[in-house]
């Protein structure tokens, strides 16, 4: 019987922000967690998508060069970035107050206003959507690692097509409407040791944390 062809598309910034619903500080391994799904099969290709400050620094794109490595020393993923949204952060919601409230730079004096946004990716949502439609014919499981329900049209049209539709994902900000259309859910908070991040592994670990900086800007 011949294997399924997976396909693995990576929302980093999700993967960055949800490790922690295993514990605070929790690092994992994308060259360990990538071995970890192969047991149950190769995967013919992985994307890991990310929006990026332009330019990047020489720590992310040592990251970037480790993610692209094959193994032994890489995982063997191909990045894709994208540009970084300012959106404005003057105003904000309060829940108790049940109204939306301004927000003020703490260092802000006088008459000079500091102008507050925040940073937020954009594209990377279309950008998963494109590669597992337009490599659809190239695969029959997709791995998702992403919470994101934007994905959903795009989720529901594969399924519709035949294809399995597999989560890799931690237990914290997993769209429901994703969770029911999946036909399994691989919870890496249930594997976590497995993935760590190892720090004696010093190749790995020291591009690791040069990614962190990339990664909070997502």
């Amino acid at each position: 019987m011949t294997p399924k062809r997976k396909l693995w598309l990576i929302d980093a910034s999700y993967m960055f922000n949800a490790r922690h619903s295993v514990r605070s500080g929790y690092e994992f391994s994308y060259l360990r967690l990538r071995q970890y799904l192969e047991q149950d099969g190769p995967i013919w290709r992985a994307y890991y998508l990310n929006s990026t400050p332009n330019p990047p620094s020489d720590g992310q794109d040592n990251f970037h060069r480790w993610l692209r490595s094959g193994p032994p020393m890489g995982p063997k993923i191909i990045t894709k970035f994208y540009g970084l949204k300012q959106q404005r952060a003057d105003k904000a919601y309060c829940e108790e107050c049940g109204q939306k409230v301004s927000l003020r730079c703490q260092n802000q004096t006088g008459e000079v206003t500091h102008r507050v946004f925040n940073e937020i990716q954009k594209g990377v949502d279309v950008g998963i959507a494109t590669l597992s439609l337009i490599h659809q014919r190239n695969y029959d499981t997709l791995l998702l690692s992403s919470g994101d329900s934007d994905l959903l049209d795009a989720v529901e049209h594969l399924s519709e097509q035949v294809k399995t539709i597999e989560l890799v994902v931690f237990r914290d900000g997993v769209s429901s409407e994703l969770q029911c259309r999946a036909d399994r859910i691989h919870w890496i908070n249930d594997f976590a040791g497995d993935v760590d991040n190892i720090r004696e592994q010093a190749p790995e670990a020291d591009a690791q944390q040069a990614g962190a900086a990339e990664r909070r800007n997502a």
